[in-house]
């Protein structure tokens, strides 16, 4: 058994892939490929990686799918659009190595011009999306009490023990997923890294965030902001996964009153998307959207 894999799931992610694969040289790498028309397959093929093609069912099915065909200690699930930095992979498996309880490790992301991408985060929560959709967190981004969505007051340069990490660039154990089991293929895409991090910290696994380890994340290039609805929705299948519909019903009559407020306050295709964003939810209850 090998030490490290590396798992990629791509859709047209042409010009980010190659950078991408470069980045994972030496070794094995399994590009999850769910339908690309832009050169993506023979890309990956000609940086040596094994590509299996699937329809597209999500993301995290293209993860699940690309755990089956590997049989490493670790894997590292790797966005398309995002390439490792230096020996950013030796250095997460080394993290891994010295905290044998760590189920996923990730490193910091920085954006393409090399700024702080900031990538972890808090759980969902009604109070914690309150302070997000209703732009709570502008009053104070730097306190937990109205930030911890987005973990307020973390400065991204020291270890630690997260809620959950950004899921662009994650190292992880084999021995977690084996005892916690795969991603939850429900989610289609946008929280399916929210849910597999709470599960295993029910588990008494740990996720931890590591700045001596860096990688670069162009985000949203193969969706360009355009799944909205997904993201949202997302929110809404964690809540009632781990909270239960009563709960998740709150949080949806919350988003649809705060996507509604933003909608007048932008204009333009930001207003324009947030007015989808709550029509869309405003059409079924968390059930019926879940169904």
């Amino acid at each position: 058994m090998a030490d490290v894999s590396v798992v990629v799931v791509s859709y047209n992610a042409m010009p980010w892939l190659e950078r991408c694969l470069a980045s994972v040289g030496g070794v094995e790498v399994v590009v999850v490929d769910h339908g690309s028309e832009d050169g993506s397959i023979a890309a990956a093929r000609a940086a040596g990686a094994t590509v299996v093609e699937q329809e597209n069912l999500g993301l995290a099915a293209g993860w699940n799918r690309g755990l089956r065909e590997t049989d490493s200690r670790y894997v590292l699930i790797l966005n398309a659009d995002a390439w490792l930095l230096g020996d950013a992979l030796a250095r997460l498996v080394a993290f891994a190595d010295a905290h044998p309880r760590a189920a996923i490790v990730a490193p910091r992301l920085r954006n393409p011009d090399g700024t702080l991408q900031r990538s972890v985060r808090g759980f969902p929560t009604l109070w914690r999306l309150a302070t997000e959709y209703l732009f709570l967190r502008k009053l104070a981004p730097n306190t937990r009490a109205l930030n911890a969505f987005y973990a307020g007051g973390f400065d991204h340069g020291s270890v630690t023990e997260a809620e959950f990490v950004m899921g662009a660039v994650m190292l992880v154990r084999r021995e977690a997923v084996d005892e916690v089991g795969p991603l939850d293929e429900s989610f289609f895409l946008f929280s399916e890294e929210v849910d597999w991090c709470y599960r295993f910290e029910q588990a008494a696994w740990q996720v931890f965030f590591t700045p001596d380890a860096e990688a670069v994340h162009v985000g949203g290039a193969s969706h360009g902001g355009r799944l909205f609805d997904q993201q949202v929705l997302g929110h809404v299948r964690f809540l009632a996964k781990h909270r239960g519909l009563a709960y998740a019903e709150r949080a949806r009559r919350l988003m649809v009153v705060s996507l509604r407020l933003r909608a007048v306050l932008f204009r333009g295709e930001r207003g324009r998307t947030y007015r989808e964003g709550a029509r869309f939810l405003a059409s079924g209850s968390a059930e019926a959207l879940l169904r």
